[in-house]
């Protein structure tokens, strides 16, 4: 009988912290969203190339968080390649893979330079990668637009 009390509270904890996991993450990702994803996204709906260059960063983000394809020959991630943090919920491995890029563009330069005047076009590599979680958030349901 003690075995099977332990195991049911094992399991609720996993769910809880399952749960807890999820919400941070989204609320990470609605952060995110407010301070980069809404002006980034609402420039790159008037202007096509950089909704292309949005979309390919977007396109990018998603093969990281699912996976990714095989390394072939050619390049490609693989999922042995990801950090072991990019596993639970697709808000979290966003809000994780968010985070890692934060914490390394910060580590280089010291923060993370949003546009000046709304000129999206010019905005580094990093940032375009952050509005592209933004997007793939968006899509996904996981934020408030």
């Amino acid at each position: 009988m003690t075995v099977v009390a332990t195991i049911h509270t094992v399991t609720v904890l996993q769910d809880l912290r399952t749960v807890l996991a999820d919400r941070s993450a989204r609320r990470r990702l609605q952060q995110l969203t407010e301070q980069i994803g809404r002006a980034g996204l609402s420039a790159a709906a008037e202007d096509p190339g950089l909704a292309a260059v949005v979309d390919q960063h977007a396109a990018a983000v998603r093969d990281i968080v699912q996976g990714g394809p095989a390394r072939a020959a050619g390049g490609g991630l693989t999922t042995a390649t990801l950090p072991a943090r990019f596993t639970g919920s697709v808000a979290v491995r966003l809000a994780a893979y968010s985070r890692s890029l934060l914490e390394k563009h910060r580590r280089e330069t010291g923060w993370v330079a949003l546009p000046h005047g709304g000129q999206w076009q010019h905005a580094d590599a990093v940032t375009l990668r952050l509005l592209g979680v933004c997007h793939v958030a968006r899509q996904a349901g996981l934020v408030r637009t």
